[in-house]
């Protein structure tokens, strides 16, 4: 698959995580790049500008080749044993949503999303609260959801360091 396409669905899946439950699948960053909303360290992932821990990104996905990119050969549904029925649920309708359409139809998509903005070549942040703003929650919400999120982030971000 277009490495471009499957941003993008990764991107609106968390996206809907977020609508449905106030939380992102991933906890990846948010970023508005030339092509569209991003997952900041998937995409590092993706690049092989980032490398992941033993099990991690490169023991389930091939290095990016002339913009595609493939599972590992043997990766089996166990093997992502992270994922949630809810999280299954939300990459299936994704999937039936947006999965017939290529790269471009899909980027061009993104690019009507109201929390992107065209970075002008460069990247900018894409803040939670807009992401929820955009899936039209009240603000006190977004802003909770947001703090919420951000908690979670920072404790985990504390434990990884014990």
């Amino acid at each position: 698959m277009s490495s471009l396409k499957l941003m993008k669905l990764l991107y609106l899946s968390d996206r809907e995580s977020m609508n449905l439950y106030g939380y992102p699948m991933t906890g990846d960053n948010f970023s508005s790049l030339p092509h569209g909303p991003v997952l900041s360290v998937t995409k590092d992932f993706m690049d092989g500008s980032l490398q992941s821990c033993e099990g991690g990104w490169q023991s389930l996905m091939n290095d990016k080749k002339d913009y595609e990119i493939a599972l590992q050969m043997g990766v089996q549904p166990e093997h992502l044993g992270s994922l949630s029925q809810a999280d299954i649920e939300i990459l299936d309708s994704v999937w039936d949503q947006f999965g017939k359409m290529n790269r471009w139809e899909i980027r061009d998509y993104t690019h009507e999303l109201p929390e992107w903005e065209d970075p002008r070549g460069s990247s900018m942040p894409i803040r939670y609260k807009d992401v929820l703003l955009a899936l039209s929650k009240p603000l006190e919400e977004a802003k909770q959801i947001e703090a919420n999120i951000l908690e979670a982030a920072e404790l985990e971000n504390t434990l990884a360091q014990l």
